[in-house]
């Protein structure tokens, strides 16, 4: 195995202060003899309990970064044997980070949006019935989330079931009565008939049932434990599966009638298989949430690429959603397919490195990750001219298996 390495500056610099935190003590407390320097095996012991440290606040890639120097550079010792069982654990296994925020969060914008809807739902004319309805919604969601959240210290993963369930359930509800016509009334004349678009009560209605929905459903799923990178990719395929459905079903003239109810309907089927589809691949392939982020970065960047050669081109109608969508799905598939080896302690099969370095080469094949600064302990001459052991930092631009 080669290493090119590189000073490291800037980057998550309080995880790295801790680490070395953790070491300096040590390294600074052994007397001058060498017969008295740090023991393989105690090293080992101080890096494990850190990235234990690290894994159980949630930063599993940091962990991971400590796991994974554990075992290449302390063989054979028990730290080494325990940070390998930890880092063949399946992602469901691992601790979660408590989100302690999100939760009340949400609940306090929900409370703000059910203290507007719940007036605009019973056709509410005067002030005083918005004002009531604001007094009592936001400390009513204020409050009731930060009750479920003393009652079960709630994961990212889990908290996300929560609040995207209200989110997503809020939005179906407003699509599906649009569709159905939930509400509306056909008025006929002696020039034909139509439908008038006075429901808006009914629409408001769905909406409040809706999100009330999502959220009850999020809650029963958050019972269980939920992986970050689960909810998030649900929450990613949810959204992009309804721009997409939306963006094709325009491009195929769906709304015939002029409604926009086919383009609507299309965004509302695909974005529940979008949903369904996220989830189940997040779960299958166990990634995580930070790669998640990246996908979803990729698909917008290539959205934007889009718009930018919409602008310099001028195309036609149906070609000016075409290329935002097809450069967005592009940038999606890229991304995902740079990011593979992210989740992964090791390239095999899908020929990526451990993701600890700039680039891998492994099998064969090249890989590209996120090069994370990695502590280590080095050997210095002093002065004497005998060998003693300082803490370091160590970052990868190449890690290459021949």
């Amino acid at each position: 195995m080669m290493h090119v390495g590189t000073k490291w500056t800037r980057r998550r610099i309080l995880p790295v202060l801790l680490v070395v935190g953790a070491l300096l003590p040590i390294a600074l407390t052994q007397p001058a003899d060498s017969s008295a320097q740090i023991a393989a095996s105690d090293a080992a012991a101080v890096l494990l309990r850190t990235a234990i440290d690290f894994e159980e606040q949630g930063d599993w890639d940091i962990a991971r970064a400590l796991f994974v120097r554990i075992t290449e550079r302390y063989p054979g010792t028990e730290a080494a044997a325990e940070a390998l069982e930890r880092l063949t654990a399946p992602a469901s296994a691992r601790a979660g980070r408590v989100s302690r925020l999100e939760l009340p969060v949400f609940g306090t914008l929900y409370g703000l949006w059910l203290g507007f809807a719940v007036p605009t739902a019973f056709d509410a004319s005067d002030s005083e019935a918005y004002g009531a309805g604001l007094l009592v919604g936001v400390p009513l969601g204020l409050f009731s989330a930060l009750a479920a959240q003393r009652s079960q210290e709630y994961t990212e993963g889990q908290t996300r079931s929560i609040t995207w369930g209200g989110t997503w359930g809020t939005w179906q509800g407003f699509g599906w009565s649009e569709v159905l016509g939930i509400g509306q009334r056909e008025i006929c004349s002696e020039f034909g008939c139509y439908e008038s678009d006075e429901n808006r009560e009914e629409v408001f209605t769905s909406m409040i049932l809706g999100g009330l929905a999502g959220i009850a459903t999020g809650a029963v799923i958050a019972r269980n434990p939920v992986r970050s990178g689960v909810s998030s990719a649900a929450q990613g395929g949810s959204t992009w599966g309804s721009i997409y459905g939306a963006m094709i079903a325009e491009i195929l003239d769906a709304d015939d009638g002029g409604d926009n109810d086919g383009v609507l309907l299309a965004s509302l089927l695909s974005g529940n298989a979008g949903l369904l589809a996220g989830e189940f691949l997040g779960s299958a392939y166990d990634v995580s949430r930070s790669r998640v982020r990246l996908m979803n970065l990729g698909a917008l960047g290539g959205g934007l690429v889009g718009l930018g050669l919409d602008l310099l081109t001028s195309p036609g109608d149906n070609a000016a959603i075409a290329i935002p969508l097809v450069s967005s799905i592009g940038g999606l598939a890229v991304a995902t397919a740079m990011t593979r080896g992210r989740d992964q302690l090791r390239g095999g099969a899908d020929g990526g490195g451990d993701g600890l370095a700039l680039l891998g080469f492994s099998d064969g094949a090249w890989s590209i990750g996120t090069p994370m600064p990695m502590p280590t302990v080095m050997t210095m001459d002093r002065e004497d001219g005998r060998p003693t052991w300082v803490p370091g930092l160590r970052l990868d631009l190449l890690r290459a298996r021949f």
